[in-house]
């Protein structure tokens, strides 16, 4: 049997991009939407939300079409900056950044939500920033929701099969992750292969959530 690791590799590559984006852009958008009092927050939490509803494959489509050189943003990315996202690794990440952006989100806006007032008051009353506050006083605070949101959007990335099909066109190499290998090989009747992929993924995706419930109850001990 032959058996290509590349996608695997892509698989772990992309979720790990992915996780670090999203920390990076989800949990300052989860403390603002945990504390900001704007009337039309309803409406950018129901955005957030929308991956966690919409079939994975009206996402894509509609990524799809607006990546496509032919569509106006994805016209203007390709002219202005020279960048195609439409079947490339590129689109599959800022793909895959949306698609579990509410797996990042929401667990840390829960986190955030869950802290007393009196933390980031008594922060302010000793001089701290709202910078220092939310470095040195509120992140600390959530560490459990930080991991659980850091772990699903990891594992949400290494399960996507309808959006990154959508998106990377299932390009050997490319952007063919290892959901989508699973499948090329089922298509072609290489049962061997598909169970090693789909193997090394269940064995992979049970050991990051055993580990993140682990160490859950030790953090909310300390805390």
């Amino acid at each position: 049997m032959n058996f290509d690791w590349q996608p695997l590799w892509l698989t772990f590559k992309l979720a790990t991009i992915t996780t670090l984006i999203l920390l990076v852009l989800g949990v300052p958008l989860a403390y603002w939407l945990s504390f900001s009092r704007v009337r039309f927050k309803s409406v950018l939490e129901a955005l957030v939300a929308m991956p966690l509803v919409l079939p994975p494959s009206v996402l894509g489509f509609y990524l799809l079409l607006a990546f496509s050189p032919q569509h106006a943003f994805g016209h203007f990315l390709e002219t202005v900056f020279d960048v195609r996202l439409l079947f490339t690794f590129q689109g599959l990440v800022t793909g895959s950044v949306i698609f579990s952006l509410p797996f990042m989100v929401q667990p840390v806006q829960s986190g955030f939500e869950a802290l007393p007032a009196s933390l980031a008051e008594a922060a302010a009353t000793l001089g701290k920033t709202r910078w220092q506050t939310f470095l040195r006083v509120l992140l600390p605070n959530i560490r459990p929701a930080l991991l659980t949101g850091t772990v699903l959007a990891f594992a949400h990335t290494i399960g996507e099969f309808g959006v990154v099909l959508m998106i990377g066109g299932n390009i050997p190499g490319a952007t063919q992750v290892a959901s989508l290998a699973i499948y090329n090989e089922v298509e072609s009747l290489h049962y061997g292969a598909a169970h090693l992929y789909a193997l090394i993924l269940f064995a992979l995706s049970f050991t990051i959530l055993l580990s993140v419930y682990t160490l859950n109850k030790r953090l909310l001990r300390t805390l």
